[in-house]
Formats: structure tokens, C-alpha cells, sequence
């Protein structure tokens, strides 16, 4: 299988461009790979090339899924579109397309570009009249991982409440269908107002069949006509190794159910880190205070050392004075999506010690007189 190619490369940006950037990246290689704008000959070739910078504004104008991109790459987004990949059905930004193929065309014939309304789009999929169901909410929750989990990487098994299609009426709130009594089958509500400027029409979504243009014969006596129950579910998550404080994972499909057919939202999970009693995180890094004391960092010696999954031993020079600080190299956090991992800086201190005996002290002065 080819490697897919980096979606920042594919849009000839940096990995620090913004919202603003991307969108101006997009709109100048959508006009470059348009097919229309290609000639039969190469007109195969700007097909693919336009679906590929398609992907990649998919993916990077969308902050959720630009995060997950730059936390695992590929395999973090591939959950969002099907088992074969991108496809246009994928493409959530379609008016963005719209202003740019508007655009181009109108420079071109001098006049506006509109889309096929109940046929196809420029894409070759058939357009409805917007009554395909509504999406769900999504659902979000916190997930607390202790160090030890986030070195590793875990799967969770978490309990959430989320509202399910109904198992009776498949989410549609009842059986049969009839035109809807409010708009006549339309979807819609015109009203007429006067104002100033003459008799203007007002046109908003019809509230009854919430513009499906139809409304159930029967009411789910399951449900009450809301198409969706209230359930507790288990749901496993997998979390990789290397997350963070405010990281997150969308789990595509996973949060509260659609009405009249509609997809369901997702479930969005908030990485926490509890506090590790011992070592200190800093980005990749892990951070330790130890003791040493006076005869080994006069002397030198050897010290064992915490480190995240059990202990080394540390060599101390002599003459150590407090504060030095030592780095274990690789002894830290494994990077996400990435390879190696963080250090782990040991910080040293003498232990002065407390209440000697008056022998141990006759000591220390006599010592003190040599040094």
C-alpha cells in the first residue's frame, strides 16, 4: 500500500499555519486541479490531485481533526472517513468550494456558478432538499490517567449517558408517514411581512416536521415521538502513549443519536493527568529532586533513582555541590505519534543531617579542622 503523503506538504504550508493561510493554500490549488480547468488530457491526473488537497482541507481547516492529524498522524483521522479512505461524501466544507469554483467560473463566463439543486453536486452525489435527519450533539468527558498509564498508553473502558436511537421507531418517533399539516410538505414556512421597502418573505425551516415536509402517522409508544432514549453505555477508548493535559480523541459516531435518521454526534474524550507523588512532568521530560548525602558528594559514589518504570543506579563525581542536575537520556516520556522519548533531570541536594549524636559531632569538628 502507498504511503499516504503528509497533508501539510500536500497544501504547501507549514505545520504553524492558520485558519486563514490554509483556506488561501486550498482555494489556489483547487483552482489549479479543478478538472475543468484541465484538459482531457490531463484531466485523470487533477481529479486525483483536486480529491488530495480536498483531504487535506478536510482534515486541517477542521481543529479537531487538525489535532488529532498532528498527534497521530494519519492512522488519528483515517476513523473519520470509511474503511476505503476519503471520499467525496466525506467533504463537509462544500460551501468553501462553492466560492472558489463561483469564483473561478464567473471570471471565466462572466456570470455566477450554482450547483445542481436535486441533482448532483460537483461531486456526483445527489443533493436532497435538506431533509436528511439532524445530527446529533456531541458528547464530552474527562478521562484521568495517571503517569504510569500515559507512559504506556491504555485502553479505558468508560461509562457514558447518551441518548441512543430508539431500538422501536429506528429514531424516526413513530410509523407511516403524512404530508405535514403545517407546511404542506415543503419543509418550510413562508411568511409575508410589509415593511418600508414593500412586501418581503420570510423563510425559516417548518418547526412540526423540522423540514422533512412529513410527519409520522403513529406516535413510538417507546419513545414518545422523540425518536431517541436516554441510555448508560460502556464505550472503549484507546488512549496512545505520549497524551497530555488537555489533549482529546473524537470517537466518530459515539456521542448522542440524530433525529429523523440523522447521523449521531460524536464523542469527544478530555485527556486529565493526575499529579505522580515522586516525578514531575515537563513536556517530554520528567523532573526528580533526590538526596545525596555529605560523604557522597564529597567522595562520589553511587545513588538509585526513581525513573518512571522502576530504578537506576546514578554515578555521583565528587565534589558534587547542591542543585546539580543530571540527565538520564530517554529516561522520559515517549513522544506522540513520534519516535524516542523525553530525559528524566535528577536534581541532587545534600541531606544535612539532624540531631547526631555528640560522638558523630566531635567528629564533624575534627574534620572540619582538615578541610
Amino acid at each position: 500500500m502507498a504511503t499516504k503523503r503528509d497533508y501539510y506538504e500536500i497544501l504547501e504550508i507549514t505545520r504553524e499555519a492558520t485558519s486563514e493561510q490554509i483556506k488561501e493554500a486550498y482555494k489556489k490549488l483547487a483552482r489549479k486541479y479543478h478538472p475543468d480547468m484541465n484538459t482531457e488530457k490531463d484531466k485523470k491526473t487533477a481529479e486525483e490531485k483536486f480529491k488530495e488537497v480536498s483531504e487535506a482541507y478536510e482534515v486541517l481547516i477542521d481543529p479537531n481533526k487538525r489535532q488529532m492529524y498532528d498527534m497521530r498522524g494519519h492512522e488519528g483521522v483515517d476513523s473519520q472517513f470509511g474503511p476505503g479512505g476519503f471520499t467525496w461524501d466525506n467533504f463537509t466544507h462544500q460551501e468553501d468550494l462553492n466560492d472558489i469554483v463561483g469564483n473561478l467560473f464567473k471570471g471565466f463566463f462572466g456570470g455566477g456558478f450554482e450547483t445542481n439543486t436535486g441533482g448532483e453536486d460537483i461531486f456526483g452525489r445527489r443533493m436532497g432538499r435538506g431533509r436528511g435527519g439532524v445530527r446529533g450533539q456531541d458528547v464530552q468527558l474527562r478521562v484521568t490517567l495517571t503517569l504510569q498509564e500515559i507512559y504506556k498508553g491504555v485502553t479505558k473502558e468508560i461509562r457514558i449517558r447518551r441518548y441512543e436511537a430508539c431500538p422501536v421507531c429506528k429514531g424516526f418517533g413513530g410509523t407511516g408517514d403524512r404530508i405535514c399539516n403545517t407546511c404542506k410538505g415543503t419543509g418550510q414556512i413562508r411568511r409575508t411581512v410589509s415593511s418600508i421597502f414593500g412586501q418581503m418573505v420570510n423563510i425559516t425551516t417548518c418547526n412540526a416536521c423540522r423540514g422533512r415536509g412529513k410527519t409520522v402517522e403513529k406516535i413510538c409508544a417507546e419513545c414518545k415521538g422523540k425518536g431517541k432514549t436516554e441510555k448508560v453505555s460502556n464505550v472503549s477508548v484507546k488512549i496512545p502513549a505520549g497524551v497530555k493535559e488537555g489533549n482529546y480523541i473524537v470517537l466518530k459516531g459515539q456521542g448522542n443519536a440524530g433525529s429523523d435518521g440523522g447521523p449521531a454526534g460524536d464523542l469527544i474524550v478530555v485527556i486529565e493527568e493526575t499529579e505522580d507523588p515522586v516525578l514531575k512532568r515537563d513536556n517530554n521530560n520528567l523532573i526528580i529532586r533526590v538526596p545525596i548525602s555529605f560523604p557522597v558528594a564529597t567522595l562520589g559514589g553511587s545513588i538509585e533513582v526513581p525513573i518512571i518504570d522502576g530504578k537506576v543506579l546514578l554515578t555521583i563525581p565528587k565534589g558534587t555541590p547542591t542543585g546539580k542536575v543530571f540527565r538520564l537520556h530517554g529516561k522520559g516520556m515517549p513522544v506522540l505519534n513520534g519516535y524516542g522519548r523525553g530525559d528524566e533531570l535528577v536534581e541532587v541536594y545534600i541531606d544535612t543531617p539532624k540531631n547526631l549524636s555528640r560522638e558523630a559531632e566531635q567528629k564533624i569538628k575534627e574534620l572540619g579542622t582538615l578541610i
